[in-house]
């Protein structure tokens, strides 16, 4: 069989709980030859299914674990017709939610760090330990490649002092290592790395906000090319409302529910993660649906959208002072790409701060990186698609000691 690139390619795995998803992407081109998932491992009857370009196969059956899943992914490979041992694969990259405060940089899968990722797991226990399952299948079965983790914390591992610390014990605070360590960190700095060069500006000297809008939601400011706060803490909670979590909350809620409502730590947690945000406010976490809803009058959808909106309007305020100058607000992931009423509504009204939309520009649909701010915009206001999978694939590829 002929190779499926000349350049060599890499295997992105983003391993949950119980999914694996993957794709194999050629990075310096930014080719993708295929994506899939692998879904309900660990329970009785998995799903598995893989596109690549247009040749698609799928797997229903047993999958009991994250190294049978691996094994139907190869599987699933070569029934389109592209082994994987022809593939020409340099490194497999793996997505780590937590690093902690031990990586700062993309690190090269070792059994010390490995154990690490796992360790960390007490920081991120609905993540790490699923990362790991993920990392130990995959290096089963492709023992011969460098594996390399590239954790979603990294870019915010070093935060400035004021951002990062919470007003807690300090001796409490670093006994259990409980500080603000961020998510989504990858697309952050994915997206903001490209905003200076769309706009033609210097990257020393530019100042931005970027708004990640999907089921999970954060914004970040970044200052030059670093980034001075970020709306996700400890855990994926803190911050904007989103699809499923609560985001900002009162803790002494968490009291209130176990004195009032009997309710177990683990019942509030799973309440505030799984069960709220705009599912628990109006019943649906699809903007498509809630907008939907919102057209034919549902008075719970329209209070969640407000909600929603509310709160981001605050953080990107705040972070325009935290900031002290403003040069960009960018919009990324599936709603902030797609959604051009959250976006309208995020940012109306706010003429006198410089920043004014562009209605059409605003309107029209892309997948490409686009200014949608009007030409006479002090700000300039971007949509700039993300690309989790290629940031983690160049990452690993330099890890492992391939030129770009």
């Amino acid at each position: 069989m002929t190779a499926v690139s000349a350049l060599p390619t890499v295997l992105v795995i983003n391993s949950g709980s119980s999914s694996l998803k993957f794709q194999l992407v050629e990075p310096r081109e930014g080719t993708v030859f295929a994506s899939g998932i692998v879904e309900r491992i660990g329970l009785a009857e998995g799903r598995a299914r893989i596109d690549a370009g247009g040749a698609e196969a799928d797997y229903s059956g047993p999958v009991p674990d994250h190294t049978a899943a691996m094994t139907i992914v190869t599987d699933l490979f070569d029934e389109v017709g592209l082994a994987l041992a022809d593939a020409n694969v340099g490194a497999v990259g793996h997505r780590v939610v937590q690093g902690g405060a031990r990586f700062a940089e993309p690190q090269v899968i070792d059994a010390w760090v490995r154990d690490q990722i796992a360790d960390l797991g007490a920081l991120a226990p609905l993540h790490n330990p699923a990362a790991v399952h993920g990392i130990d299948g995959a290096r089963a079965l492709l023992p011969d490649v460098p594996h390399v983790a590239v954790f979603d914390t990294a870019f915010f591992s070093e935060l400035p002092p004021a951002s990062r610390h919470y007003a807690l014990d300090k001796q409490v605070a670093d006994e259990y290592r409980i500080r603000r360590y961020g998510a989504h960190g990858t697309s952050h700095a994915f997206v903001s790395a490209q905003v200076p060069g769309i706009l033609g500006r210097d990257a020393t000297d530019f100042r931005q906000i970027v708004l990640h809008l999907g089921n999970g939601a954060s914004a970040s400011a970044v200052r030059d090319g670093s980034p001075v706060d970020t709306s996700m803490g400890l855990t994926p909670l803190e911050g904007l409302v989103m699809g499923t979590r609560t985001g900002d909350i009162d803790p002494s809620v968490y009291v209130h529910l176990h004195r009032q409502a009997g309710m177990s730590p683990e019942e509030v947690d799973t309440l505030l993660n799984k069960r709220s945000g705009m599912q628990g406010m109006c019943g649906m976490s699809d903007f498509r649906d809630i907008s939907a809803a919102i057209e034919a009058g549902d008075k719970d959808a329209a209070l969640a959208m407000d909600v929603y909106v509310h709160r981001l309007r605050k953080y990107i305020g705040s972070y325009a002072f935290v900031l002290g100058r403003l040069d960009a607000i960018t919009f990324t992931a599936g709603i902030g790409e797609n959604d051009a009423e959250v976006r309208r509504r995020s940012l109306e009204g706010l003429e006198q701060f410089g920043i004014r939309l562009d209605p059409a520009r605003n309107a029209e649909r892309s997948k490409q990186a686009r200014v949608i701010s009007a030409d006479d915009s002090a700000v300039a206001v971007l949509v700039v698609p993300t690309n989790e999978e290629l940031a983690i694939a160049l990452q690993a590829l330099e890890l492992a000691g391939i030129p770009r």
